[in-house]
């Protein structure tokens, strides 16, 4: 016996993987659908499902935002992300969130109809992670040590895009302002930021490495909106102080 819960905005494709369920899971007892992901959390909660499969680009609640709430009440929760989208911003988002130990897939919209189906029964039945091959390429292009960003890398561009000053930033990382600055400088090599002629006036550095990283798809919407949410959180918490505190540059 097993309750799938299916999250998906466009009732095409609801109607669609809905009829993928059917077919790739006969032990699916029972198909909850939730049109956005802020009635997925709550039929998830409400039912204790263990099997979601779930859209990235939602409104009210992204995917990610779902998954994260999601997982935080049943870690192991097993999840199919189904996209459009390979974006290193989904990649990152969702390996942030991701519990230890916990299955889950990645698998674009554009996969066969077999391929969906293998996806099924692979991560619900069998437990194993399921991700597309272009989504590994994109995991890997993000770990590479040479021209992928580090985690710490990766929050010191989300903050630039957030418009933090380096105080602000080295205030909100824990960092001393020489740290953030060398971060920034290894951000603009890897990013390509410099240019041969003039690496030093030929660009707002910040906002060419802002750019470049929404081009190269480091950077989306969804992932600025849950930054942008976040920072948030961080300026209302009253035991760093910051919410009373001038920034400056």
């Amino acid at each position: 016996m097993m309750d799938v819960l299916l999250i998906e905005d466009d009732p095409v494709h609801r109607a669609f993987f809905r009829e993928m369920i059917e077919q790739a899971l006969p032990e699916c007892t029972r198909l909850l659908e939730a049109e956005d992901g802020q009635i997925g959390e709550r039929l998830a909660h409400e039912h204790g499902v263990s099997a979601v499969v779930m859209d990235l680009q939602m409104p009210k609640r992204t995917g990610v935002e779902a998954a994260k709430t999601i997982w935080k009440d049943r870690p192991d929760t097993s999840i199919l992300f189904w996209s459009n989208y390979a974006d290193e911003a989904y990649v990152r988002g969702i390996s942030r969130i991701v519990p230890e130990g916990a299955a889950y897939g990645y698998v674009l919209k554009t996969a066969s109809e077999e391929r969906l189906r293998l996806a099924l029964r692979s991560l619900f039945i069998e437990q194993q992670c399921v991700i597309d091959r272009e989504i590994r390429g994109v995991q890997q292009k993000s770990q590479d040590q040479v021209l992928g960003l580090s985690d710490t890398e990766y929050e010191v561009l989300q903050d630039i895009a957030l418009g933090l000053t380096d105080r602000a930033i080295a205030s909100r990382r824990s960092l001393s302002l020489r740290s953030v600055q060398n971060r920034l400088q290894q951000l603009y090599e890897k990013l390509g930021v410099y240019q041969p002629t003039d690496r030093n006036h030929a660009f707002n550095l910040r906002a060419r490495a802002v750019s470049i990283a929404l081009l190269r798809k480091l950077l989306n919407r969804n992932a600025l909106e849950q930054a942008e949410a976040e920072l948030q959180q961080w300026i209302s918490d009253p035991r760093h102080g910051y919410s009373n505190a001038k920034q400056q540059s």
